[in-house]
Order: C-alpha cells, then sequence, then structure tokens
C-alpha cells in the first residue's frame, strides 16, 4: 500500500475514540469561531471537524455549517450531536486533501485541532483555499511546537516509529513562521493570536491516564510498548508526568494554542 495512504488508515483508527474529548476541545471551539468572525447567513465549512463542535457552535450564530472528517466514528458522533441540539448540518467522511466539495463555496472555512494531522500540508491548504470563495476567511487553531501539547507529541514521537516519508510533523502548524510560509501569496492580512483550554483534573495523574486512555496516539504508543519494551513505557509515563507537571494549577491543566486568520485573494 502506498505510504500516505497506510497512514491515513491508520489515522482512523487512531482518532476512531475522539469523541471522549469533545466536551474539552468544544470549551475552545466558541473562541475560533469568534476569531474567524463568524455571522449568522455565512457558509461555514469545518475541515477535519472531528464531532463537529466548530461546526455547531458556528450554526448556533445562524451560520449554514458542513463538516468533513476522515474518521466514520467522529462523522456519525457529530450527526448524534446535531440531532441532540436539533441543528441542521451537513457532514461528510472525507479527506481534507480531498475535499468532496467544489470550488468557491463557502464564506468561512475552519479547522480546530484538526488539518494539521493531514500528512501533506501544501495538499491539505490548497484544497481548504480551493472550496473558500475570494474574499473569504480560512482561520484555525494549532498547537505551537513549544508549549504543552505541541511538547507532548513530541514526546510521543521520542518513542514512536518515525512518521512516513512524505509526512509532516503537525505541530509546526503552531510555528507562525511556518504557517506565513504555507500561506504563502493565495491570502492576505493575516493574523495570529494565542487563547487558552483549562482542562478539569484532580491531579496530574488522572490527566496523564486521561491521556493514556482516551487519546488515540497515546493509546496506540502505550499499547505497542507494554506490548515489547516495558522498560521504555515506563520512562515515557515518567517523562509524560514531568512534562505535565507545569501546566498543572488549581485542578485545571493549561493548554495554550495558536489562532491564525487569513483572507483568499
Amino acid at each position: 500500500m502506498d505510504p500516505i495512504v497506510q497512514f491515513k488508515e491508520q489515522q482512523k483508527a487512531t482518532w476512531s475514540n475522539f469523541s471522549v474529548l469533545e466536551n474539552a476541545t468544544g470549551t475552545a471551539a466558541p473562541h475560533l469561531v469568534t476569531f474567524a468572525g463568524v455571522t449568522a447567513g455565512a457558509k461555514v465549512l469545518d475541515v477535519a471537524c472531528g464531532t463537529g463542535v466548530v461546526a455547531l457552535t458556528a450554526a448556533r450564530r445562524g451560520a449554514t455549517v458542513t463538516g468533513v472528517d476522515l474518521t466514520p466514528e467522529l462523522i456519525e458522533r457529530a450527526r448524534e450531536n446535531s440531532a441532540i441540539m436539533k441543528i441542521d448540518a451537513t457532514w461528510y467522511e472525507g479527506d481534507a486533501e480531498a475535499l468532496p466539495l467544489p470550488d468557491a463555496t463557502f464564506d468561512v472555512v475552519v479547522s480546530q485541532f484538526g488539518h494539521m494531522f493531514a500528512p501533506r500540508p501544501d495538499v491539505a491548504i490548497k484544497e481548504m483555499l480551493r472550496v473558500l470563495k475570494p474574499g473569504g476567511t480560512l482561520a484555525f487553531a494549532t498547537w505551537p511546537p513549544e508549549l504543552f501539547i505541541g511538547r507532548f507529541f513530541a514526546l510521543i514521537g521520542k518513542y514512536a516509529p518515525p512518521l512516513p516519508q512524505g509526512v509532516a510533523s503537525p505541530v509546526q502548524w503552531g510555528d507562525p513562521h511556518v504557517v506565513r510560509e504555507r500561506l504563502g501569496s493565495a491570502v492576505k492580512d493575516i493574523t495570529f493570536t494565542r487563547n487558552t483550554m483549562h482542562i478539569q483534573t484532580l491531579s496530574v495523574q488522572h490527566y496523564c491516564l486521561f491521556m493514556e486512555r482516551s487519546l488515540g496516539p497515546a493509546m496506540r504508543l502505550l499499547q505497542m510498548l507494554d506490548a515489547s519494551e516495558p522498560a521504555k513505557s515506563a520512562e515515557f509515563r515518567r517523562e509524560l508526568e514531568e512534562l505535565t507537571r507545569p501546566y498543572f494549577e488549581h485542578n485545571t491543566l493549561r493548554q495554550d494554542f495558536l489562532l491564525t486568520r487569513a483572507i483568499k485573494i
């Protein structure tokens, strides 16, 4: 199998249980929707939408929303969420690198911690801009490499097998210099800011155990290490606690993220 195709199949399995984290990521969604300038009547596309938290937040402001995600379990949960909320939304199982949508369709294209996991940034950004109308807004939230979640993924990368050739690290999307280069001359008025999520947790140990049992990349890594290299597994857990401790205060875990906004030329 082509390594990119194989990688995407692995990603589907890795993220299939992400719905357990939707309440946490749901708290970040209003910040992205506000930063993107979503207004009533806007046509909004949520790329790598997961369980639909950003799209549904935008819909509550009167936007007409569509979501696309690679993982069928997450699209099914997005449909459940829109039914619970009695919100009309359109959901597609689809690839951020090959969006199943026509050119110049949307006023706003957003992605929250999603498109950054597409293997080829140039392909993903070309697709997001393709479906955006000229003068439309592209906005996304990503994890800076030097802060907690970026360092968390770097720690996973330290213990996991190397990424396949041609697959970029997702945390590069958290570097404004890289983002500017990737957006290039197709956009204008690039704007950056930062915001924060606070995850409720009783202790550092509780948080680490939750991530081990709930976040796909950590689950997959520890299942592999527990079975084959238990000493490395124990070292990973020790490093994860050490990494987490400075971000824990008042029974919450601080997670800072980067917001990017640009206008398609």
